[in-house]
């Protein structure tokens, strides 16, 4: 974004801010009755009235969010589509305050926001990693003696995983993550090097040479298997490519059926060809110096 195109986002903030604050308070039975036209009569222009009297609201609450390093333009936004959901709920027959009802909405849509878009890696998920993400800080200055730019010890670690009910290993995880932020793996090690920290990753795939030769590993073991099999009797053959080489898996009741056998018999061939070829498939394995593996 280019510095004019920010000085106008700063003035139009400002502006919108400025009219939001300008917006006269609604009194208790005034607001039930918008909230009743637009629930009940779809009226658009109680709604419009009742969202504005409440912008004020947003932008109270997106403000206490501005530490986290977004927008307040975007937070104040998002809090607008959360007062536009608390509107949208609203039931004014429990005659409870719009306000206080639209607070948990618009508070809600917000830290959803701030936690899409904090970090590039998701940062919580459950009700409690939320709680933490959101409380971490406040607790921290709250604890006697712990400067915010140090790293807790075990006693306020402890502390903070006993108020908002978390384990001792989140607290710890999630104070990483807020200290460290994101950066960039194409950054330098230091400025007295070229390296970047991605030349440092170990990579989980297997290198070319590894491929190769496991495709030359695995054709070969195709051949031996398939040379086994064919040094089996007809009746072998027939139980193994059915029930261990083909698609659909032939049950040993039919096969029996179609053998003549009992099934308990297919049973017993079967695993005495499975051990033909296992003994066949090592003795060749072994002359090889080849690592043995499952045949099926």
């Amino acid at each position: 974004m280019s510095h004019i195109d920010d000085n106008q986002t700063q003035r139009a903030n400002l502006k919108y801010i400025g009219s939001s604050m300008k917006e006269p308070l609604l009194e208790r039975e005034h607001e039930l009755d918008l909230a009743r036209k637009w629930r009940e009569k779809g009226d658009e222009r109680a709604l419009h009235e009742l969202v504005r009297s409440y912008t004020r609201l947003v932008v109270s609450i997106a403000s206490k969010f501005k530490s986290y390093g977004l927008p307040l333009g975007d937070l104040i936004q998002e809090g607008n589509i959360g007062l536009m959901e608390a509107a949208a709920r609203f039931e004014p027959a429990r005659e409870n305050r719009f306000s206080t009802y639209a607070t948990w909405w618009i508070r809600a849509s917000i830290q959803d926001y701030v936690l899409r878009n904090w970090s590039i890696v998701r940062t919580g998920t459950t009700a409690a990693q939320k709680s933490l993400f959101f409380n971490l800080r406040r607790l921290r200055a709250q604890i006697e003696g712990q400067a915010v730019k140090d790293n807790l010890d075990e006693d306020g670690i402890q502390q903070i995983a006993n108020e908002l009910g978390v384990k001792k290993k989140e607290v710890r995880k999630m104070e990483m993550r807020m200290m460290s932020g994101d950066q960039s793996l194409n950054n330098t090690i230091t400025g007295e090097t070229e390296n970047e920290w991605i030349d440092f990753l170990e990579a989980d795939d297997p290198n070319p040479e590894d491929i190769v030769v496991g495709m030359r590993n695995s054709d070969t073991r195709s051949k031996w298997l398939s040379d086994a099999v064919g040094q089996l009797n007809p009746r072998e053959q027939t139980i193994i490519k059915e029930r261990r080489l083909g698609e659909d898996v032939v049950t040993l009741e039919t096969l029996g059926k179609e053998l003549g056998i009992s099934k308990e018999r297919v049973r017993q061939l079967e695993q005495r060809a499975l051990d033909k070829i296992r003994d066949s498939m090592l003795a060749k394995m072994k002359d090889a110096n080849m690592d043995s593996v499952s045949l099926f």
